[in-house]
């Protein structure tokens, strides 16, 4: 699989440099390379690409003002000298900024990451420039092996790692999964279905207890009246999935 891109940066040595990168990266495509944002808007309205190498900081019209203007088929990738622009750039959906001097690696790291959400967003599965596989979840490819350590979500507008040693239980919220991690503070929130988020997990490792959630035995500490207890958290097993999380607890304990 090939991405289209483009570059839009006023210094001309930036703009090289970039173009040098995209060719040599395989999965790249370069469109365009623009040293005016002005001069691109009505090429990349008309002929978006899908993943934009674009400056934060240039006259007339900045990276920004530039980024809300196109349509959401068009991926940003924010290039910038000033770190205190990460921040907003999550904000106009960027998929990653690079920090210059923009090093090849650097590089290759942000546009695997590209790749990745085309592959998740177009339902394959993708073996990116460092050899690492991930699969969108609809189609559980790489779930039926137990070699399986992490999974990629994606949450707001962005791939989140998360090892599956670490998931504590997962809580379907009509559209949403919220996936409780070990050690961190917050649930990590996607715009998921429970069934694809099951279909995404080693059923050897994860079970479902109940039409809103999903748990890792290994984590369990603690089971007292129907409920499994997570610290202050107490999670119901209902009657529909009771008689398999049973069979699924008697493989690994001596129940009387």
């Amino acid at each position: 699989m090939k991405l289209t891109c483009a570059i839009i940066d006023d210094e001309p040595l930036a703009t090289g440099l970039l173009g040098s990168y995209v060719d040599k990266t395989p999965f790249l495509e370069l469109k365009g390379a623009y040293n005016s944002a002005v001069t691109a808007l009505g090429e990349l309205t008309s002929q978006p690409v899908d993943l934009l190498f674009l400056d934060i900081q240039m006259p007339e019209l900045s990276g920004m003002e530039f980024s809300r203007m196109l349509g959401t088929d068009t991926r940003i990738i924010f290039t910038t000298a000033f770190g205190q622009y990460a921040l907003d750039s999550y904000k106009v959906n960027a998929l990653d900024y690079l920090l210059k001097p923009i090093s090849y690696p650097d590089f290759l790291k942000s546009a695997n990451k590209a790749l990745q959400w085309y592959e998740l967003l177009r339902g394959d599965t993708v073996e990116t420039a460092d050899n690492f596989q991930i699969d969108n979840g609809v189609h559980s490819h790489l779930a039926s092996h137990s070699s399986v350590e992490s999974i990629f979500i994606k949450t707001e507008y962005k791939l989140v790692q998360i090892e599956l040693r670490k998931i504590l239980y997962i809580e379907g919220l009509k559209d949403y999964v919220k996936i409780f991690v070990e050690d961190e503070p917050r649930p990590v929130l996607s715009l998921m279905s429970m069934k694809v988020m099951e279909e995404m997990l080693p059923p050897d490792r994860f079970i479902r207890v109940h039409r809103s959630f999903i748990v890792q035995p290994e984590k369990i500490k603690v089971i007292e009246r129907n409920r499994i207890v997570y610290g202050k958290e107490y999670i119901p097993i209902s009657d529909n999935y009771k008689q398999k999380f049973m069979e699924f607890l008697s493989q690994r304990s001596l129940l009387p």
